[in-house]
């Protein structure tokens, strides 16, 4: 008897899974995937279609967390970069960033950033 519950409530269990893959009753076959078009642009697309990639200005700086600051220096570049894509100036931007050497890298976080925020506008002089 004890043999049979169990067997009972394991095949009540592994039914549900059995039939996840079916597609529902009234679907009649249709690939609803085939009429969607893509929402994705192309790879080969202009910047502003492919979205706001600030990250890749901001590739110098640390993604360690730095005690006593609101994230990272490179989510602060980032944040950065996106101001400044908006008009503000470089070093409004990057005010938040440290200015305080770090041994054994080119520059502050603060100075890596003013120079990302001036590549970034040059490239968006270059669109135009």
């Amino acid at each position: 008897m004890k043999t049979l519950a169990v067997v009972l409530v394991l095949a009540a269990i592994a039914a549900p899974s059995a039939f996840a893959d079916k597609p529902p009753a009234n679907s009649h076959g249709s690939d609803d995937q085939t009429t969607t078009t893509s929402q994705q642009p192309d790879a080969k697309a202009p910047l502003p279609a492919q979205g706001k990639a600030y990250g890749r200005y901001c590739q110098d700086q640390s993604k360690k967390h730095v005690s006593g600051q609101k994230g990272t220096p490179f989510s602060q570049c980032v944040t950065a970069m996106a101001k400044a894509a908006h008009g503000q100036s470089a070093k409004a931007a990057c005010a938040t960033l440290s200015k305080k050497h770090v041994a054994g890298e080119k520059g502050t976080p603060f100075s890596r950033c003013v120079v990302a925020a001036a590549h970034l506008h040059k490239d968006q002089h270059k669109d135009d």
